[in-house]
C-alpha cells in the first residue's frame, strides 16, 4: 500500500473507524459499517491459529496431494481430436448422424459425422490412444489419467466456463481456488495460496469471476498475475518519486492508527484481516520478482517448455512460472489457455475451421503442458501435486452445418485429465459411444470431478461448507461423488 504524508495529521484526534467514516457519508457510511462488521463475523467463522485465515489447516483426512496447478483449455477442446479415438467416425465420414437427435448443438446447425484430421495412435505402456495433434502430451500419456465421460449441464461458455471453475452455471460462487484457500490455507507466508496466471492473448469467458471468492472471505479469491508485463502486480513496488522517509512516516501512522482502532474494538477481526494482507503484499514486494525471474532455470529447463519458440513461449513461461510458485510454497496455482472470443479466435472454440484452429491452438499449448509435467516429474514434485487438464465441453462429432469445416459445442460427452498424487498412472476412466456423441458409460458430472480433486487434497466435499444466506454452500452444492475408479 502506498501512503504519501504531505502535512500534519493528529491521530489522537482521528480514530480509524472515524478515518473511514468521514471518507463515506450519508447510506455509503451505514453500508460500510455494515460490510466491516460482516466481515469480522465471516473471518471469525474460519480463523484458526492465531486468528489468521492464511494459516495452514488441518485436512479431513490424510491427503495424497499438497498442491495443485489447474491448466483450464478455454473454448471447448474436441475430445474427438485429442483423447478419444473413434474408429467409427472414420468408417462413416461424411453420413448423417441419424437416431442421434435428443440434443441440438449451440448454433442448432447439425452436420454430418467428420472424422478427425488427426492420426491416433497408441502411446507408451499403457497404450493410450492420443492424436498427432498433440504429440508432446501423447509422450506423456504412462503418466496421465484420463477421464473420458465427462458431461456439462450447458453447452454456452461462460455459464459451462463458470460450472467448470465454481460448481455454478452463475457467477457469485466460490472458485475451485478459493475453496481450497479457504479450507487448507496457505503454506507459505511471501506469496498468496491462490494464484492465476491468465493467458497472454486475454482472459476468458466470464474473465476474472472466474477466480473469484464469490461469497467466501476476499481473503481466499485468486491473485491474478499480470502476464503481459514485466511488472506481475500493480502498484507492488512504490513509485520512484515516494522517498523512503515520506513511506515510512506513512507506515508509521496506518501502523499507530491499526493499533489504536485493534485496541478500541479487540473483537472485531476484519482489521487483523487487512493488516494480514498489508504485511503479505510487502513480503511479496521481495518473493514476486524472485520468482518471475528465470535466471537460475536452465536453457535445457527453458527448452524443455518451449521457450524458444515463438508460438509456445507466453504459455511456456506461465507454465514454468507455475512450477516455481508451487516450489515457493503457492498452494493452488491457475493457468488459463486461451483468451478472448473475437475473430480470429485465440482460443478452442473451432466453429469455422476445426483443422486451423486446434493446430494453432495446440502449438501453444502442448509442449509447455507437457514440459510442465516431465518438470514436475523429474523433481519428484509429482509425488505430491496434482496438475489438472480441464476444458468447459467438447465438440461436436459432426459439423457445424452440412459441408461445414468446424465443429460446435458439445456437452454430452468430453475429455479431462489428470496426473500426479493418487492418481492410477496410465490409466483411462469411462467411455463415450462409439462416436464420441453421449456417454457410454461412467459419466462424470463436473460435481463428482470437483469431488475427487478435493479427497486427493484430503478434503471431504460434503464437509467443507460455508454458511450462506441460510444454506451451508459447497463446492460441489447437493451433488457429486468421488471417482474412486481413478484413485490408486
Amino acid at each position: 500500500m502506498n501512503m504519501r504524508v504531505t502535512g500534519s495529521f493528529n491521530a489522537t484526534m482521528h480514530s480509524r473507524r472515524h478515518f473511514l467514516w468521514q471518507s463515506a457519508s450519508g447510506l455509503g457510511g451505514v453500508a460500510l459499517a455494515w460490510l466491516l462488521h460482516d466481515e469480522a463475523r465471516a473471518q471469525e467463522k474460519r480463523s484458526v491459529v492465531n486468528g489468521s485465515p492464511y494459516s495452514a489447516k488441518p485436512t479431513h483426512f490424510p491427503a495424497k496431494a499438497k498442491r495443485v496447478i489447474h491448466i483450464f483449455a478455454a473454448g471447448g477442446v474436441s475430445h474427438v481430436d485429442t483423447f478419444d479415438h473413434k474408429p467409427e467416425l472414420t468408417k462413416h465420414h461424411g453420413q448423417p448422424l441419424n437416431a442421434k437427435t435428443k440434443y441440438d448443438p449451440f448454433f442448432g446447425q447439425p452436420g454430418n459425422l467428420l472424422k478427425s484430421p488427426w492420426q491416433f495412435r497408441q502411446r507408451g505402456r499403457s497404450g493410450a490412444w492420443v492424436s498427432d495433434l498433440l504429440p508432446n502430451i501423447a509422450a506423456c500419456a504412462d503418466d496421465i489419467t484420463f477421464i473420458k465421460s465427462m458431461v456439462s449441464k450447458s453447452n454456452n461458455h461462460t455459464p459451462a466456463t463458470f460450472l467448470a471453475n465454481s460448481g455454478f452455471t452463475m457467477n457469485g460462487y466460490p472458485s475451485l481456488g478459493a475453496w481450497l484457500s479457504y479450507g487448507l490455507g496457505s503454506v507459505s507466508e511471501d506469496l498468496p495460496a491462490f494464484v492465476v496466471l491468465p493467458d497472454t492473448r486475454g482472459l476468458p469467458a466470464g474473465g476474472a469471476i472466474n477466480w473469484s471468492a464469490g461469497f467466501l472471505p476476499a481473503t481466499h479469491q485468486g491473485v491474478a498475475f499480470r502476464t503481459t508485463s514485466s511488472e506481475p502486480i500493480v502498484d507492488l513496488n512504490t513509485p520512484a518519486d515516494v522517498s523512503p522517509a515520506a513511506r515510512d512516516a506513512g507506515m508509521k501512522l496506518l501502523a499507530k492508527m491499526n493499533r489504536e482502532f485493534a485496541s478500541a474494538h479487540p473483537g472485531d477481526t476484519a482489521l487483523a484481516a487487512r493488516m494480514r494482507s498489508y504485511e503479505l503484499a510487502a513480503r511479496m514486494q521481495a518473493s514476486v520478482p524472485e520468482a518471475i525471474h528465470f535466471d537460475s532455470e536452465s536453457e535445457a529447463t527453458k527448452k524443455l517448455y518451449g521457450l524458444d519458440v515463438e508460438a509456445s513461449a507466453g504459455f511456456g513461461r506461465n507454465c514454468l512460472l507455475a512450477r516455481r510458485l508451487l516450489e515457493r510454497g503457492v498452494r493452488f496455482v491457475q493457468l488459463f489457455n486461451g483468451g478472448a472470443f473475437g475473430s480470429p479466435r485465440i482460443n478452442w472454440d473451432a466453429h469455422e475451421d476445426l483443422m486451423e484452429n486446434h493446430t494453432k491452438q495446440a502449438l501453444v499449448m502442448d509442449r509447455p503442458v507437457a514440459g510442465l509435467l516431465q518438470d514436475l516429474k523429474a523433481r519428484g514434485m509429482l509425488d505430491d501435486t496434482l496438475l489438472i487438464w480441464s476444458t468447459e465441453f467438447g465438440r461436436t462429432p459432426v459439423t457445424q452445418g452440412v459441408n461445414g469445416k468446424g465443429r460446435d459445442h458439445h456437452q454430452l460427452a468430453f475429455t479431462c485429465w489428470m496426473a500426479g498424487a493418487g492418481l492410477k498412472p496410465g490409466f483411462s476412466y469411462g467411455a463415450s459411444d462409439e462416436i464420441g456423441y453421449d456417454v457410454g458409460e461412467n459419466p462424470v458430472t463436473t460435481y463428482d470431478f470437483h469431488a475427487t480433486i478435493l479427497h486427493l487434497l484430503g478434503l471431504d466435499h460434503t464437509k467443507l461448507t460455508y454458511y450462506h444466506n441460510g444454506i451451508q454452500r459447497r463446492l460441489t452444492d447437493v451433488h457429486g461423488q468421488v471417482v474412486k475408479g481413478i484413485l490408486v
